[in-house]
């Protein structure tokens, strides 16, 4: 992954645009990695990713039961002190 201090990438922002439709770019400041930029193309397959393991984990973790809209609804106004 091609690296820029914070200065550089500010510098070079559109060159760093277009390699980033390329590879990720990581940016640095003082030395410290502080952002990467990626391409609208990956982060949206990261985002996809992410939810496709959160789904799995989900239905690994076992059975909740039926969901009973009536009493998550009534239990909702409940707490919202709009039921006495």
């Amino acid at each position: 992954m091609k690296t820029y201090s914070s200065t550089d990438a500010k510098r070079e922002f559109g060159d760093i645009l277009l390699r980033s439709q390329r590879a990720p770019i990581s940016v640095t400041r003082n030395g410290k990695p502080v952002a990467v930029i990626v391409s609208e193309t990956e982060f949206q397959e990261m985002k996809l990713q992410a939810l496709r393991a959160a789904l799995i984990e989900g239905e690994q973790s076992g059975d909740a039961g039926v969901l009973d809209m009536v009493a998550l609804r009534a239990r909702a106004k409940q707490q919202a002190g709009l039921v006495g």
